[in-house]
């Protein structure tokens, strides 16, 4: 199967089947990966940061690098290509702390804090996560079964499963 990279900052969606999602080294940043069982449309966004007010000139240039500018963008993407809103399924991995003290930034909680909110106003349920942590994650989307995955720096695999009852309470 051939795999479509999401780096860091950017977004991909896809109509093909035979394609995986996949992308790299989460730490604070998030994945957001949607999901449409009967189009088979895919998408995955790796943001960095939960708002583009930090810096508007750059969200203009990457708007990917964003919460508030790419989670928008990615569901157009996808909506574009044949998802269905109520179809979709959304699962999110990422926003570790990595720093090994407590750090007054707290990337990777805002940028949690951020998507979900985001999502909660664009009336999609979270159907599974594996958020938080203090380690590093490789996320992949098998667009042909649904499946997401992830991958820890000791090669610890597992999936991300959907949850049977609708949205994952926040942590």
């Amino acid at each position: 199967m051939e795999s479509i990279v999401v780096g860091v900052g950017d977004m991909k969606a896809n109509a093909r089947p035979d394609r995986r999602l996949v992308t790299y080294a989460l730490g604070s940043c998030i994945a957001v990966a949607v999901y449409d069982s009967s189009a088979l449309v895919a998408g995955m966004l790796h943001f960095m940061l939960p708002e583009s007010r930090l810096d508007p000139s750059k969200a203009e240039r990457n708007p990917y690098m964003y919460a508030d500018t790419g989670v928008p963008r990615l569901l157009e993407a996808v909506y574009r290509l044949g998802a269905r809103k109520e179809r979709l399924l959304v699962r999110l991995a990422g926003g570790a702390s990595m720093m090994k003290q407590a750090s007054h930034f707290e990337i990777g909680r805002r940028n949690y804090t951020a998507v979900r909110k985001i999502l909660w106003r664009e009336g999609l349920l979270v159907h599974g996560e594996d958020v938080g942590g203090n380690q590093s994650r490789t996320v992949w989307l098998d667009q042909e079964t649904g499946r997401f995955w992830w991958r820890d720096a000791e090669r610890n695999e597992r999936e991300i499963g959907v949850q049977q009852r609708g949205a994952v309470p926040c942590r």
